[in-house]
């Protein structure tokens, strides 16, 4: 199994659920600007829409990072990472992952790069606060995580996607959801995706400069 990762992308969500998992997969990082691969694979070939995470299993290559993190989950429905199909837990958590995919990830992405005018930044960052709000509200009364006391797809998706330095979005002040990123940051799989990520991304950097 090898899962193509790029560096402080949402891929660490996939990352952390294999961690939560007890699963290994060779990490393969793609320099998204430079399009090199760490193992010299070609990405493009890989995934042609030229994104991670991309995770390469049974023959197969599977996208999207909601998709991928419910793959694995739901090949150990013991974990708990994921409710079951055919529940409204499910239908529940599916909601969330697409709402933070649509609300969250998407709109983090042109901010980053700098593709809007001031008027659409600033229409874009509100939009993030207000994202980021609903999540601090669900998290108000007092549980861990955002369906619960257990951690999920969902959380490891929301902390991948804690881009608001990089674009500007102030939520600081959401002291239940930076509570909540504390939270998933001191899980050891969380510590590992992040050792591991930047292990992978040094020899990459090593092997360009040679």
């Amino acid at each position: 199994m090898k899962l193509y990762i790029a560096n402080a992308t949402c891929s660490l969500a996939v990352q952390a659920v294999l961690n939560e998992l007890g699963k290994d997969a060779e990490l393969i990082h793609f320099d998204v600007f430079g399009k090199s691969t760490s193992n010299g694979d070609n990405f493009a070939e890989v995934n042609p829409l030229g994104y991670v995470p991309a995770l390469a299993v049974n023959d197969k290559i599977l996208t999207e990072t909601v998709v991928v993190s419910a793959y694995l989950a739901d090949q150990h429905p013991e974990s708990g990472l994921i409710p079951q199909h055919g529940t409204f837990e499910r239908v529940e958590h599916e909601q969330l992952l697409t709402f933070v995919a649509t609300e969250i990830a998407q709109k983090h992405i042109p901010l980053m790069r700098k593709l809007l005018t001031e008027q659409g930044a600033a229409w874009t960052r509100d939009k993030l606060v207000t994202a980021y709000t609903t999540l601090d509200q669900r998290l108000a009364d007092g549980r861990l995580y955002l369906t619960g006391d257990l951690f999920t797809v969902a959380d490891a998706y929301v902390w991948a996607t804690f881009w608001h330095e990089r674009s500007g979005a102030e939520i600081g002040h959401l002291k239940h959801l930076m509570a909540f990123k504390a939270r998933v940051e001191a899980r050891p799989s969380v510590i590992k995706a992040l050792a591991d990520e930047a292990e992978v991304v040094a020899l990459h950097d090593k092997r360009k400069a040679a």
